[in-house]
């Protein structure tokens, strides 16, 4: 458990940690074109990873997929270190999002393979707070390194926590029994194309049309691929799975809707003359919402079922929605603060017990894979979320507006998320 926690704070450290030092960064490497590729190659490389890293695992065990995460983000770690160019740096982040990708899907993974339904919701709880102590540390870690040391720390500190993160998974004793198969190596590479050149549409500044274009092609190519693969990198029978396949979509609905809101309401709390503290302390109200629901998640799924608990999370992220819809010059603190609570219940809720569903609905040798694509589908709907919004302020002159406009975004594809929580049925 330490090793996995170790190597969660450090992969969800550095989504966030550069966003403080890349312009200093920017400024010493030059070509500052670059700027945002630095955070794309990361941000691409992890998410299509994810769900290839998952399957694997059903195929050789987590154990050895698992380290080897961590020893590609170690090394990627190093090289970015000593990038001397904004180009090199792009590449290196490239590798280390390839690690974190490997890492990421296998907190939930082993968890699942190591609890029990009862007691999942609090590991879950365990790993959020990771998430929410990293959001916290990460721009802090990265202003000291910048002020006191060398920008360059930001990647080498994650050096000496992956080599003990390695050495405690050494005495991991696994209890999982891996089912041999021969592994869709073309089919994996076809997969990572089509979702890569996708997830490039919300970078690049032309042919977007044209990303997007190959990318869907890409896919439909992968879909015929799989259907007549004998050991598929996706099996294709998830998806004839309904509450899996429900699940799959409700939460792509959900984090398309408004989990991207996190990334905003900062910028409307300094607008309103907050510090930067305060606009940061209000997003803890998310992690305070996540965690109150998903200790007790377990218990409530084995009392209530999967369904009743999804469509209650989903009545509340539409709730949320109607809070955040209500916001306006002049809004208070306590009242954005409660409505990041309510985002907090309703992401916990749909986060948790679709995890845990996704592992109890499936076969033993589908549960990495199944996992992987729970969370493939949130960052995903997360991605195209968050520059959905970020296009609605851009070309919105009136600040306000804007934001009354983002907010009206979300509300509109919660009610679709809500509404496909319905389907998820008889479990």
């Amino acid at each position: 458990m330490v090793s996995i926690v170790l190597a969660m704070l450090v992969a969800s450290m550095d989504t966030t940690i550069a966003n403080t030092t890349m312009p200093v960064i920017a400024q010493e490497l030059g070509n500052f074109e670059l700027y945002a590729w630095s955070f794309a190659s990361y941000m691409v490389m992890s998410t299509v990873v994810s769900p290839v890293a998952g399957r694997i695992s059903d195929i050789y065990g987590r154990k050895k997929i698992f380290a080897i995460g961590i020893i590609l983000f170690l090394f990627g770690s190093l090289l970015c270190g000593f990038a001397n160019s904004m180009l090199q740096l792009v590449i290196y982040r490239a590798v280390q999002g390839i690690g974190a990708g490997v890492m990421m899907p296998f907190p939930a993974i082993i968890a699942g393979d190591l609890f029990s339904v009862e007691k999942r919701g609090k590991i879950q709880a365990f790993f959020t707070a990771m998430w929410g102590l990293s959001a916290i540390l990460a721009p802090m870690l990265g202003a000291l390194f910048v002020e006191y040391a060398s920008w360059r720390w930001i990647f080498f500190i994650n050096i000496p926590i992956c080599i003990v993160s390695v050495v405690l998974l050494a005495a991991y004793q696994e209890a999982y029994e891996p089912k041999k198969a021969k592994v869709d190596i073309f089919g994996a590479l076809i997969f990572a194309l089509g979702v890569g050149l996708l997830l490039l549409t919300a970078v690049v500044q032309q042919y977007a049309v044209w990303y997007g274009a190959a990318g869907a092609v890409a896919l439909c190519v992968f879909y015929v691929f799989e259907k007549r693969h004998v050991s598929p990198i996706v099996p294709l029978s998830l998806f004839r799975n309904p509450p899996i396949a429900w699940m799959i979509v409700n939460s792509f609905l959900a984090c398309l809707s408004l989990f991207g809101v996190s990334s905003y309401i900062p910028m409307f709390l300094q607008k309103e003359g907050y510090s930067l503290i305060a606009s940061g302390v209000a997003l803890l109200g998310m992690s305070f919402g996540w965690m109150a629901v998903a200790v007790p998640a377990g218990k409530w799924i084995m009392r209530w079922g999967y369904s009743k608990l999804l469509i209650t999370a989903n009545i509340i992220l539409v709730a949320s929605g109607m809070m955040l819809l209500a916001l306006k010059q002049g809004t208070g603190f306590t009242y954005i603060f409660a409505a990041m609570i309510a985002q907090g219940l309703a992401f916990g809720l749909i986060s948790t017990v679709s995890t845990i569903g996704s592992q109890q609905l499936v076969q033993p040798h589908e549960k990495g894979i199944s996992t992987s694509l729970q969370l493939f589908s949130r960052n995903i709907g997360t991605a195209v979320g968050v520059t959905i919004m970020g296009a609605i302020l851009t070309k919105t002159s009136d600040f306000y507006v804007g934001f009354h406009s983002l907010f009206l975004y979300g509300c509109i594809v919660s009610l679709f998320a809500f509404a496909s929580s319905f389907m998820i049925r008889r479990v």
